[in-house]
């Protein structure tokens, strides 16, 4: 055996003593500053899952936004929207109010963007009395609390069976489509901004699902963007979703 040799056997032990000694100094700072560190880090915006969790495209870049912040822009931006009283935004970049109100630019898709979240620990659901289960009725209140009234379809009383692909969630009372017609730049805007509410208020209503323009958002998409919608017939306005959003909740597991 070489010199060499023998100086990395005695090494080994040594890295090995030093590496437990570190593992032990880690494992005494959890204990001392508790679970919520680990939390902290695992958070919504925690450095472990890469900052703020919604994105805004504007006329001056992009724009980071915690989700909080997000609903609260795009919560204040349709209430201004139908003169309504909105909640204070003086905290909020006014270029992200601004494209949100505005709406995108020519066919540039969705402005805000934020990571999915599908919770994993929900129970199956039947529909109740107005075709909705209990999380989609829940939604479609919640949109009323902001948007109040909307042209709403997509669901009916004793629940729906055509009008929609064979595998639609229509059919399980899971989705909700509110319609912006005739097809115009006015009601394109105002089919974004609550395209938009949707997306960042998807963790709170168990949202899967928002669809709009030719693009479609998922909440299983750890990444959060938006993508191309490939209609089955792109020359219907209606497959398309040029003249309605829709949204779905999550189904649940089966007990």
């Amino acid at each position: 055996m070489t010199t060499n040799d023998t100086h990395g056997v005695r090494r080994r032990p040594i890295r090995l003593l030093a590496g437990l000694v570190l593992l032990g100094m880690l494992a005494s700072v959890l204990v001392l500053l508790g679970p919520g560190l680990l939390n902290g880090l695992l958070a919504e915006d925690g450095p472990l899952r890469g900052g703020p969790a919604c994105t805004v495209e504007t006329a001056e870049g992009k724009i980071e936004l915690h989700r909080e912040e997000a609903q609260l822009a795009t919560t204040a931006v349709a209430l201004m929207a139908r003169g309504a009283e909105a909640p204070d935004t003086s905290g909020i970049d006014q270029a992200v109010l601004q494209r949100l109100a505005d709406g995108p630019p020519g066919d540039a898709g969705a402005s805000l963007s934020c990571r999915g979240q599908a919770s994993s620990d929900l129970r199956e659901e039947q529909p109740g009395a107005t075709g909705l289960t209990p999380r989609a009725q829940q939604l479609l209140e919640a949109m009323t609390g902001v948007f109040d009234k909307q042209s709403l379809g997509g669901y009916a009383p004793g629940g729906v069976g055509q009008g929609h692909g064979a595998d639609s969630t229509h059919y399980d009372g899971r989705a909700i489509d509110i319609f912006f017609r005739p097809v115009t730049e006015e009601n394109r805007r105002e089919g974004w901004i609550l395209a938009h509410w949707l997306v960042a208020h998807a963790g709170d209503q168990d949202i899967q699902f928002v669809i709009f323009d030719d693009r479609f958002w998922s909440a299983r998409s750890s990444r959060g963007q938006w993508q191309d919608y490939a209609a089955p017939d792109p020359g219907n306005e209606i497959l398309r979703h040029l003249d309605h959003v829709h949204v779905d909740v999550l189904g649940g597991r089966a007990e």
